[in-house]
């Protein structure tokens, strides 16, 4: 875990990835370091303190959940994004809000579980290399009254199966084909129920798949393919099964993150008074709240306490606004942050500052065909002054609306781009207001093409 940076640290590399919206930053940076200090607290003064829940108020396409998908994997934490208005109340067919829990439970198994093969990646190499060995030299069976022959046979074996690892170990035998037996499983079978019963569905699964007989196929493949098998097989035989399970609890209970997105599409005036469709808006409140404030929630792998998971909950709150969430749950993210609209110059350096960005990604890809694609400042300047327009002029939507406009204009290049004579292509002003300037200019096609 990368607890232990500091959040000028966390900032600095969220930097690397995300232009601009420092106040959400630095909210995000103190709340993972308030993890770190909570953790060098005596046993009983670190059970009263719990995480401060963010909530980040913006338009769509500002940087909200990119901001917490950053921040989860700099910090190697478990963390899910789900919508808020997935979820129903009880008695209403959908999903319940502790699936969030169940969820967050596997994304934690299988960081745990990549965590171990890494670790266990040397062990299991050496059994692979053992079991290729087996395959490449066989032993013989020898009739049991014949024990001389047998010695003599193994010291032979021995020594032919030295000479074959130091060939193994070099490379020279990956193309060489063996018999491998693998075994699989026949047809699962499948489980299909209503939404808000995944727990039930995930054991009838496990059940009926352990209940059906493996099948063990003998295949001929090359060395190469079956060090891919074999490692598979043998890092999973490796891996502590109730280690895992007991890990993957911990580390859900005290650095999971849940990134609530949505989140003001489940609150609203009380005007309605609690009719029409959104009749179960409320209720989701309500049930959500238990959790948040801390409560146990049953999964396949173990109880989890959810007392000390961050919860990040995003919105635009464009009709409604974070006091119309009831009083209860307000009063548990107490952190609030506004994210500001991005201005031309954000659009600017989103195109160039990244170390991803959206230019470098474009001319990336065309070069795998040998094109090398290149913009230049006022080409990039032009891109990010016909997004500010747009997003001015009709909906708002952010930093997407780069996506929408450099697809437009690498749309020929990337068609063309194994037929190209000119493997040269240069985006400068000029072609940006060829591609989009007609279409930008035309507010009803805009509309369905940008």
């Amino acid at each position: 875990m990368a607890d232990s940076l500091t959040p000028k640290q966390i900032v600095a590399e969220l930097d690397k990835h995300i232009v601009g919206q420092d106040a959400a930053k630095k909210a995000v940076a103190v709340a993972i370091r308030n993890r770190w200090r909570r953790q060098q607290l005596p046993e009983d003064l670190r059970k009263a303190v719990t995480p401060k829940n963010i909530i980040l108020i913006g338009p769509t396409g500002v940087g909200k959940t990119e901001i917490a998908r950053r921040l989860a994997e700099l910090v190697g934490a478990p963390f899910i994004k789900i919508e808020a208005t997935k979820f129903t109340e009880v008695g209403y067919v959908g999903r319940d809000v502790d699936s969030m829990i169940r969820d967050l439970m596997e994304a934690a198994i299988s960081l745990v579980k990549q965590n171990q093969r890494e670790r266990l990646w040397s062990k299991a190499t050496d059994r692979v290399n053992e079991k290729l060995l087996d395959l490449l030299v066989p032993a013989k069976k020898l009739a049991p009254w014949e024990p001389d022959a047998e010695t003599e046979e193994n010291e032979k074996r021995g020594r032919t199966r030295e000479k074959f690892r130091i060939r193994l170990l070099a490379g020279e035998l990956e193309d060489v084909v063996v018999e491998l037996t693998v075994e699989q499983k026949t047809t699962p079978v499948q489980i299909f129920s209503n939404m808000g019963m995944e727990n039930m569905d995930v054991n009838l699964q496990n059940m009926f798949d352990n209940i059906m007989p493996k099948n063990a196929q003998p295949r001929q493949v090359p060395i190469k393919e079956a060090r891919k098998v074999l490692l598979e097989q043998e890092t999973e035989a490796l891996i502590d099964r109730s280690l895992v399970a007991e890990e993957a609890i911990d580390l859900v209970q005290n650095h999971g993150i849940i990134f609530l997105d949505e989140i003001d599409k489940v609150c609203g005036p009380e005007s309605g008074g609690g009719r029409g469709p959104d009749v179960s808006r409320q209720g989701v409140q309500r049930d959500l709240l238990p959790v948040v404030e801390g409560t146990t929630i049953n999964t396949k792998y173990g109880p989890v306490k959810t007392d000390y998971i961050l919860f990040i909950a995003a919105g635009a709150f464009h009709v409604s606004k974070p006091s119309d969430l009831m009083p209860e749950l307000q009063g548990r993210f107490p952190i609030r942050v506004e994210l500001t609209d991005l201005t031309r110059d954000d659009f600017l350096r989103i195109l160039t500052e990244p170390k991803h960005s959206l230019t470098k990604q474009y001319s990336a890809l065309l070069k795998t065909e040998g094109v090398e694609m290149t913009f230049t400042p006022d080409g990039v300047g032009a891109i990010a002054d016909v997004a500010f327009e747009l997003n001015r002029t009709s909906q708002n939507i952010g930093a997407r609306r780069l996506h929408t406009i450099l697809e437009k204009v690498a749309e020929e290049y990337s068609f063309e781009g194994p037929d190209l004579a000119d493997k040269t292509v240069t985006i400068d002003a000029g072609t940006v207001q060829a591609k989009i300037g007609p279409i930008a200019r035309n507010e009803d096609l805009s509309k369905y093409i940008l």
